[in-house]
């Protein structure tokens, strides 16, 4: 029996230049998307240097305005181009495209001399959308499965390590005691939590040969503990370059990614990828 294709509708052509990468028109978004959000980066930043000629914050002003109206269309579309749009609105994405291109239109309903710094504040949200970049950077979804994956080892290892800054910091509490600035536990742990970190702020330090010692030996052990994160996420993201997904389409039902190589239907909501009948 000869297989029917559903003709594709505007709303289905909308979805693939603005959902997926591997088209002409896709790539083009993407990349023209992307030149957008650090030229607003850089203008955010610049906005907050003092001196700048009046025809530079002018400038800086508009063109913030041309941008948030860019990115007001494509929040649009990217709603009405889905058949699940809440799927959209409330997914990590979608609330940070949201708090990013609404601050410039609150000041249109903030008004008066004493609302001004709040209205600066607002428009700092701004910044967030820097974190729309890793959508189009394909390695930060198996960075960011990674991540989640050890997330259990990570905690374990965590807790760990709040439990050594608790031992180590009550040792050091009993050994300087309050003439070397250890003034009760909690500063001790502050300290130890410092030290262990490599931080070291110089607030704090022991006086004593033992209390030196204990120093050297949390410094020392610092080092390979910032190490041991980075090994666990190592090794579940060379767990992720091995699987077989993805390629870069996008469920329109669901806003589902992360789908097999020449997977025909999602496989949260088994919607067909092709738009096929």
């Amino acid at each position: 029996m000869e297989k029917k294709t559903r003709h594709k509708t505007w709303k289905d052509n909308l979805h693939e230049i603005i959902y997926e990468a591997d088209t002409p028109l896709g790539k083009i978004f993407d990349v023209i998307l992307l030149i957008l959000i650090l030229l607003s980066i850089v203008f955010v930043m610049l906005e907050s240097v003092k001196g700048l000629s009046e025809k530079t914050y002018t400038f800086l002003y508009y063109s913030e305005w041309v941008i948030t109206i860019f990115f007001t269309f494509e929040y649009i579309a990217r709603v009405i181009s889905i058949k699940k749009p809440s799927k959209y609105i409330f997914s990590f994405y979608g609330i940070i495209d949201f708090l990013s291109t609404i601050p410039l239109y609150l000041s249109f309903f903030i008004v008066g001399s004493s609302a001004l710094l709040t209205v600066r504040a607002l428009r700092l949200l701004r910044v967030f959308r820097i974190l729309k970049i890793s959508r189009y950077i394909g390695e930060s979804n198996k960075l960011a499965k990674a991540i989640k994956d050890s997330r259990a080892k990570i905690l374990v290892f965590l807790f760990a390590v709040v439990v050594l800054c608790i031992i180590t910091g009550t040792l050091m509490y009993i050994i300087e005691g309050e003439e070397s600035g250890f003034k009760n536990i909690p500063i001790s742990v502050y300290w130890c939590i410092v030290t262990l970190t490599t931080v070291g702020y110089g607030d704090i330090a022991p006086i004593t040969p033992v209390g030196q010692l204990l120093a050297a030996i949390i410094m020392i052990m610092g080092y390979g503990i910032i190490a041991v994160p980075t090994g666990i996420v190592s090794a579940e993201y060379a767990q992720q370059i091995k699987k077989i997904y993805t390629n870069t389409q996008s469920c329109r039902n669901c806003n589902e990614t992360m789908h097999a190589d020449h997977a025909k239907f999602c496989h949260k909501c088994g919607e067909n990828l092709y738009n096929e009948t």
